[in-house]
């Protein structure tokens, strides 16, 4: 029996009993839920569905829970139901019920713990966006790690999720850019508001080798043009480059200028107006945004005809949503917090839903240590570590495992030197290795003649598995270990918090060596195998297909040896 079957029977037994007492009850799936207790001892799930709904039924929440006991007793594959305190109900599946759950697994592959909760929804996920006026520093490399995880994740649950990159093309940044890159190449000091750092230098030799003719023959306006035209397409194919070597890729690359030329803030504008959201002030065009929370009034075009800061947003809003995206998710630094309120105003004035049609997450700060100092190590910009400098130091798997493996929200201190070392304190190692052991444990069983199969009377292959051999408590525990992995699949997804995943996939690593340590599935020399040496191979093939898909999920590979 598995969580969903017992689910249903727990909830068809409280509407049962309802019924009895004739009372209507609608329960909900957070009514019924199953949970894994603390302690084992307490048995494979609990439940405090009783404590939920008795009064509603006009039944003390203990009588319920000894009276669904008696109905979940009589179920086949439960072993033992028993009632605790004011209606904690515990319940322990015979091991073959619990058991079977390892051949799911194996028989599923890649799609056990994939789900169709969000079947279909168009979802469209916006993270990294840097400026193209530099290489990605910490805290974008933050985000791809963190982005990317997300995404796979929606996707494992049937959303239809589209990475979006903004291509900031457009305003004073990439002026101060171009404008750079010109000094540099005509060897004048770094302008008071422009950008330093090796890189610049690199993209102007490559700007001036990219042109036909002499640069320096052009007038300083028309020269800073074509540093920004060919300089902004170099370090942007650098950008994405870099992006391509972490693992990240993006289905769509907008560009913000675009906003502008097509006319999309004109039509985000009339849209706006259309639905009594816009006035006239002060020769300014606003935006009423004090109606929907806000702790103003936003101007979108200025008094001079010119386009302020949130016109773009408006637009670029709008634009998702006309594309058909019904929940658009974007990923912003720390320095946006104060931001948030205005994007849900934003969103309220075009009729949508604050933080459902839009979602903003923030991400805080990364540091990297090394003795327990601050590291200021990048090669081509002398103030900030890149996303090439981590990976240069520590390798892509353990640089997205280490970015991602705590919260987005949370300020992130990075060990460079535990993260490099081959030891099981470092997070990332320790679930890889975990992983290639469950592939180094099939090998040698493979080798010593322990298969999951027999030959049958008639020399057919007959399936040895058997999951009533299964009990030991150490297999409980790697088994009620590996039942969580949907769960929190799905948690990772609701919450956008994919850090869950990597917790989970430490605490898995951490059930699997403990069970490996007491459970042998390769019997000594010299003694037979039986039959439940197969049966654990199957666990511990179980294992490793959800420490893979895990890994798989935050863009991590799943070594075979190590």
């Amino acid at each position: 029996m598995n969580p969903a079957e017992l689910q249903v029977a727990v909830k068809g037994l409280v509407e049962s009993a309802a019924a009895d007492r004739g009372a209507v009850l609608t329960l909900s799936d957070a009514d019924v839920v199953l949970e894994r207790p603390r302690s084992r001892e307490h048995g494979d799930w609990a439940s405090t569905v009783a404590m939920r709904v008795g009064k509603r039924i006009g039944i003390a929440p203990r009588d319920l829970a000894a009276e669904l006991a008696e109905g979940l007793q009589s179920l086949s594959g439960v072993a033992a139901v028993e009632v605790a305190g004011p209606g904690f109900i515990n319940i322990t599946l015979e091991a073959a019920a619990a058991g079977e759950l390892a051949r799911r697994i194996v028989t599923e592959g890649e799609a056990f713990g994939r789900s169709t909760v969000l079947d279909g929804l168009p979802m469209n996920l916006e993270f990294v966006s840097a400026n193209p006026t530099g290489p990605i520093h910490l805290g974008g490399t933050r985000w791809a790690a963190v982005g990317d995880s997300l995404a796979r994740i929606l996707e494992a649950q049937g959303a239809a999720v589209t990475r979006e990159y903004y291509f900031n093309d457009h305003g004073a940044q990439i002026d101060r850019f171009s404008n750079s890159l010109v000094a540099r190449y005509l060897g004048e000091p770094v302008p008071e508001d422009g950008y330093g750092g090796g890189y610049i230098a690199d993209i102007a030799e490559r700007v001036a080798s990219a042109y036909d003719g002499d640069l320096k023959a052009l007038p300083r306006d028309e020269a800073q043009e074509v540093f920004r035209r060919i300089g902004v397409d170099l370090m942007f194919g650098e950008i994405k480059q870099s992006l391509h070597d972490f693992g990240v890729d993006f289905d769509v690359y907008f560009h913000e200028n675009d906003l502008y030329e097509s006319g999309a803030v004109e039509h985000a504008v009339a849209r706006l107006r259309e639905l009594g959201h816009i006035y006239e002030a002060d020769g300014a065009t606003w935006l009423r945004t004090t109606d929907f929370g806000d702790d103003r009034d936003r101007v979108v075009l200025k008094s001079n005809g010119e386009a302020a800061y949130i016109a773009g947003d408006l637009a670029y809003y709008l634009n998702k949503r006309e594309r058909g995206f019904e929940r658009c998710l974007i990923m912003l630094g720390a320095d946006h917090h104060g931001y948030i309120g205005r994007l849900m105003a934003m969103v309220a004035a075009f009729g949508d839903t604050p933080c459902v049609n839009l979602e903003v997450l923030i991400g805080q700060m990364v540091n990297l240590l090394r003795d327990g100092v601050p590291v200021r190590m990048s090669k081509r910009n002398g103030t900030v570590v890149t996303m090439e400098d981590l990976v240069e130091a520590v390798g892509v798997d353990a640089a997205r495992y280490s970015l991602v493996r705590s919260s987005a929200d949370s300020a992130l201190d990075i060990d460079l030197d535990l993260i490099s070392r081959s030891t099981n304190d470092n997070p990332v190692y320790y679930v890889q290795y975990a992983h290639a052991r469950t592939r180094s444990v099939a090998r040698k069983a493979e080798a010593a003649g322990v298969t999951r199969t027999v030959d049958g009377p008639d020399g057919t292959a007959v399936d040895a598995f058997d999951p009533s051999l299964l009990t030991h408590p150490a297999e409980s525990e790697l088994l009620g270990t590996l039942e969580q992995f949907p769960r929190v699949i799905e948690r990772a997804g609701s919450l956008r918090e994919p850090h869950r995943v990597a917790r989970y996939l430490e605490e898995l690593a951490g059930t699997y060596h403990r069970w490996y340590d007491s459970c042998r599935i390769i019997p000594p020399a010299g003694e037979d195998i039986e039959a439940v040496h197969r049966t654990r191979l199957v666990v511990n093939e179980a294992t490793g297909q959800v420490l893979r898909n895990g890994l798989g999920l935050l863009g991590v590979t799943a070594p075979e040896r190590m």
